[in-house]
């Protein structure tokens, strides 16, 4: 009341309160469920961002995560867990911040502040939230209540019901991280979907004896739940409710279409997509659009770059692979909305990934637009894997680019990657969004984007070696090659799918690929292409013992190199005559031509090459029993294998373990054997099990 503008007496008359008035003490929280699994460490970081709260601040705290992953659950857990540090009562409110279709939205904050002062006691409540916010922050002064504020929309709805004394503790939950509350000292908790172990428990619940039984379908389903307890606890009730249902059968049916997202229903509704729904329309246009675009690409994993490259027509980058300052601010603002909204999780810098269901969410979403639309996005994905993989490329692999074809590589611009061992992982955490691209190409009439793509991502299969993806996209951008008339990216996808097919143990059309590109070659008077595959049927006599063939062709490969003038690749055919002649058992010579071919390949910057020449350098010494230096070169060769840096790799550093382990067993060292091949079988487990089948059986000799 502003009294200068009052004149004359001002009386205050109050309605007076019995003798034996007591304030209420109310018990609002909702009671703790049965099926409460896996909390623990969630429960004791709850405590510890409590106990490090400043003691004169207000106590709030905001837990956060994704529609279903129990947020509501466990902050009813926890406060019942310290029930006794409130005595003044327990308070709640559900505020409906994103009510299933047909509910009447978020509730005002007056009529929770309405309801909380009545529950307190309070006799004479004002109209209006700025006077109920008033009274309520002085009718909680001192006392010690725990306010649980359960499915907030945004930090504008909570902040009226914050009480302002430090003995009040006020916990949220929401979708949203609501960050602006920070402001006011809350401190904030995002919720994750249970471990696969707890999740499995919850599945037993209903499941029973069926998910011990069937453990590697039960891990799928929790899989495809997204570990999150509603779904996981959905498809607990199905099993309950189908005693006779395999868990196999439960697979299959959370396989279709969209998933869990559709698949689990209460009541004949699909929760989840019902409350994805909800989080989705509460976004601004440009975040959802962007969601919808994410939903349609074929990967996991997001980047700032790789967004802006799938932006609508408004806010493109400019080609040549520059990516304009406004660009990347409106793609991070429309990032940051969703992540906002635990729609995206940030994984690191400027990467982003979907939870599994979300995912689901998005792809059904993304299905809707139209096929202009569709494509227009895969178009864009395709062209920035293209400017990306070229980056990666050129870090790795430098002497591989194919001069000459760099047109379509700057239509977009790239995701940055800071040298080879970032590209390296790129590569391979990427590899079937890569493969979703070359497809795309391929059956969307881009074969130019197509063969130019399985081109550049040629370190993927280089040191990765996944066998199938690499001949199937050999395959296809063969016959894009031919569709458009690249004879260059003709021979190129030959002679580099045939080395797929020779990884993959398919010698006899390795072969024919070679001879392909030979023909190829002769007819067009190219002595690259032609020494390339001359070079490819000495290694395919070479891995079938033809070593006097290998010889002859290696030495054809070397003078046509050497003549032209082609010196990394007179270096590669010479390491391969130095793996003839180590296969013959000419250990001298052998040695010669490594030593010249890994003093060649270093003076061009071919780690990687040059590594694998020491590494053959270092077995021949071994064979021909000088030990000790043989030993020291293999060990240096192992070290750069396994180092972070160009010549990374888990093929070669197996290799060489293998080959140490053959050393350590001539000298009658079998213990030291022993461990060095179990580390060899170990990488090549994660690589090859032909491989590791070998590294078995050499075990059991030992």
């Amino acid at each position: 009341m502003q009294s200068g503008d009052i004149s004359g007496g001002v009386h205050i008359y109050q309605e007076p309160r019995p003798a034996d008035w007591r304030r209420p003490r109310p018990r609002q929280l909702p009671p703790m469920t049965a099926s409460f699994l896996g909390r623990e460490r969630d429960l004791r970081r709850l405590d510890a961002l409590r106990s490090r709260h400043p003691v004169h601040v207000p106590q709030a705290l905001v837990v956060s995560g994704l529609a279903g992953v129990g947020k509501t659950t466990l902050a009813i857990h926890w406060l019942h867990r310290h029930i006794d540090s409130f005595p003044d009562g327990h308070l709640h409110a559900d505020l409906g911040g994103h009510s299933l279709a047909g509910g009447s939205g978020p509730v005002p904050a007056d009529a929770v502040l309405e309801a909380f002062l009545v529950a307190l006691g309070v006799p004479s409540i004002p109209a209006g939230t700025a006077q109920r916010s008033a009274l309520w922050r002085s009718s909680t002064v001192r006392l010690r209540l725990a306010v649980l504020l359960d499915d907030a929309a945004s930090a504008a709805q909570v902040r009226p019901l914050l009480a302002a004394d430090p003995s009040v503790l006020t916990v949220v939950t929401s979708r949203a991280n609501l960050t602006e509350l920070s402001v006011e000292g809350a401190r904030g908790y995002r919720l994750e979907g249970l471990s696969t172990a707890s999740a499995l428990e919850l599945l037993a619940l209903g499941g029973g004896a069926r998910v011990g039984r069937e453990r590697q379908a039960a891990r799928e389903v929790v899989r495809l739940c997204g570990r999150l307890p509603l779904a996981v606890g959905l498809a607990s009730a199905h099993l309950a409710l189908r005693p006779h249902r395999s868990v196999s059968t439960l697979v299959r049916y959370l396989s279709q279409e969209h998933g869990a997202v559709d698949a689990l229903r209460a009541n004949g509704e699909s929760v989840i997509r019902t409350a994805l729904d909800m989080s989705y329309r509460l976004l601004s246009p440009d975040p959802a659009r962007l969601y919808r675009r994410m939903g349609l690409l074929p990967t996991d994993h997001y980047d700032l770059f790789m967004l802006a490259a799938i932006a609508p027509e408004d806010v493109r980058p400019a080609p040549f692979g520059r990516l304009p300052e406004a660009v990347a601010r409106a793609t991070d603002a429309a990032v940051h909305t969703l992540v906002e909204a635990n729609l995206l999780k940030e994984t690191g810098s400027d990467t982003y990934e979907f939870h599994p269901l979300v995912r689901s969410h998005a792809r059904r979403l993304g299905e809707k637009q139209t096929d202009a639309e569709r494509r227009d996005v895969l178009h864009r994905f395709a062209d920035w894997c293209l400017a990306t993989a070229a980056v990666a490329e050129a870090a790795v692999a430098p002497g591989h680019r194919l001069p000459g074809h760099d047109d379509l590589l700057h239509a977009v611009a790239p995701t940055p990657l800071n040298g080879p061992q970032e590209a390296l992982r790129w590569l391979d955490t990427r590899r079937s969004a890569l493969m979703g691209a070359v497809r795309h190409c391929a059956r969307e009439g881009r074969p130019a984007h197509c063969w130019r793509l399985t081109d550049v991502i040629w370190p993927l299969f280089l040191r990765f070696r996944p066998s199938e993806l690499w001949i199937e996209a050999h395959r296809l951008g063969l016959d894009a090659a031919r569709r458009c008339g690249a004879r260059a990216g003709e021979g190129r996808m030959l002679t580099s799918g045939a080395i797929g097919l020779r990884v993959a143990g398919e010698y006899a059309e390795a072969a024919q690929w070679y001879q392909q590109a030979l023909d190829m070659a002769t007819a067009d008077g190219d002595p690259r292409l032609q020494a390339q595959a001359v070079n490819g049927l000495g290694h395919i006599c070479l891995l079938t013992h033809r070593l006097d063939e290998a010889r002859e062709y290696f030495e054809s490969a070397l003078r046509l190199r050497e003549a032209i003038g082609y010196r990394r690749g007179a270096a590669l055919s010479r390491r391969r005559l130095g793996e003839t002649l180590l296969a013959a058992g000419d250990m001298p010579g052998a040695a010669r031509c490594l030593r010249r071919a890994r003093h060649e390949l270093r003076s061009l910057g071919e780690d990687y090459e040059a590594t694998r020449a020491l590494a053959l350098l270092g077995h021949a010494l071994c064979l021909a029993e000088d030990h000790e230096e043989g030993v020291r070169r293999l060990r240096q060769a192992q070290a750069g294998f396994h180092a972070d840096g160009a010549a990374h790799s888990e093929h070669w550093e197996g290799r060489c373990l293998e080959w140490l382990g053959a050393a350590a067993e001539s000298r009658g060292e079998r213990a030291e054997a022993i461990l060095l091949y179990k580390a060899a079988r170990k990488l090549f487990r994660r690589l090859d099990l032909t491989d590791a089948g070998r590294l078995d059986e050499r075990l059991r000799d030992v």
